[in-house]
C-alpha cells in the first residue's frame, strides 16, 4: 500500500540525475510524485514523463515564494505529507522502510529531519560533512521560510532555507544517497552561485530571520564575517568530522569546501565595498579641481 505521502522533486536540467531518483522511489511508495520543472532544456521532461511522474512547469519572477513554497502554495499535496527530494538524491532501501515504519505509526510529529550518505569522486565518504535536511512535514505544518530579495542570484529554488513547522520534530536515522553525477565542474559552478547568495543573505539578515536559524546556520553566519571561515571549516571537516579517513578526497573534498566558504566572505567584504561607494555623495563640478 502506497503512503499518504507527496514526493516532489524540484529539478532544472537533470538528465543524469533524475532517472536513479526515480527509480530508487519505486512506483509503490508514494501517493503521488510530482517533478518541479524549472524550464529544462534537455531530456528531464521526458524522462519524468515516461516514467510516470507529473511535471509542473516553474518560473520565477525574482520574487517570493521560490520554486518549494511556490508548490506548497500554489500546489497543495492533498496527501498528509509532503517529502522535498532533490533529482541527485536516491532513497535506498533502509530508508524506505523506516520512512514506512514512520508514517504508520501516527507520532506526535509534524516533521522529520533526515539524513544523508554524501559521495565524493564516485565513492561513499566516511566523514568530513554531515548532512542533515528537514525535508519531510505534514503539508498543514509550515512552509519554507520566507526570505524575501530581489534576484540576489539566479538560484530559483530554497538553497539552505529550511521550513519552520509548527509542532514537534523528529529525525529518521536511515540515510538518503546523495549523490551528484554531473561532476566537478557543476559542483564548483553551483558553489560559486550558492555563495553568492549566501553572501546577500548574510548582509540583508534581519533579526526576524536570525531567529529561525537553526543552531548550525548560527555557527556558520557567525564566522561568515571573518576571514578565518574558509579555514576553520577546513580543519572541522577534515579533523573533527573525520575527513582524514577518507584519504585524498577527504582532503580534496575539506579543500573545495574552504574554498567555498571563501567566497562567500570575499563577496561579503566586496558587497560591503559597493554599497560604501554608492552611499558616498557625489561631488559637484565646482567641487572638482582641475
Amino acid at each position: 500500500m502506497t503512503l499518504d505521502l507527496t514526493i516532489a522533486i524540484p529539478v532544472r536540467n537533470e538528465e543524469k540525475n533524475l532517472l536513479n531518483c526515480l527509480t530508487a522511489i519505486g512506483h509503490d511508495l508514494a501517493q503521488h510524485i510530482v517533478v518541479i520543472d524549472s524550464g529544462s532544456t534537455d531530456r528531464t521532461r521526458e524522462i519524468a514523463t515516461n516514467w510516470g511522474a507529473d511535471v509542473i512547469d516553474f518560473d520565477w519572477n525574482g520574487q517570493f515564494p521560490k520554486k518549494r513554497n511556490w508548490f506548497l502554495r500554489n500546489h497543495r499535496p492533498k496527501t498528509k505529507w509532503v517529502l522535498f527530494l532533490d533529482a541527485d538524491e536516491s532513497l535506498t532501501e533502509d530508508f524506505k522502510a523506516e520512512l514506512r515504519n514512520t508514517l504508520n505509526a501516527n507520532e506526535d510529529k509534524v516533521g522529520y529531519w533526515l539524513r544523508y550518505s554524501i559521495y565524493f569522486m564516485g565513492k561513499e565518504l566516511r566523514g568530513g560533512y554531515f548532512l542533515h535536511k528537514l525535508a519531510l512535514f505534514q503539508v498543514t505544518a509550515g512552509e519554507y521560510e520566507r526570505i524575501d530579495e530581489d534576484r540576489w542570484s539566479n538560484c530559483d529554488m530554497e538553497v539552505h532555507e529550511h521550513p519552520v513547522l509548527d509542532g514537534k520534530v523528529g529525525t529518521i536515522r536511515s540515510k538518503i544517497d546523495h549523490q551528484d553525477l554531473r561532476g566537478i565542474s557543476y559542483y564548483v559552478s553551483k558553489h560559486n552561485e550558492y555563495s553568492s547568495w549566501e553572501a546577500a543573505r548574510f548582509l540583508k539578515a534581519s533579526d526576524n530571520t536570525k531567529s529561525s536559524w537553526t543552531w548550525m546556520q548560527r555557527i556558520k553566519y557567525g564566522l561568515m564575517g571573518t576571514p578565518f571561515i574558509g579555514v576553520a571549516y577546513f580543519f572541522g571537516s577534515f579533523f573533527l568530522m573525520g575527513g582524514f579517513r577518507d584519504g585524498t578526497r577527504g582532503f580534496t573534498f575539506a579543500i573545495l569546501k574552504m574554498g567555498y566558504l571563501t567566497q562567500m566572505y570575499l563577496k561579503i567584504q566586496e558587497m560591503k565595498n559597493e554599497e560604501k561607494l554608492a552611499a558616498k555623495p557625489i561631488a559637484k563640478q565646482s567641487e572638482v579641481v582641475s
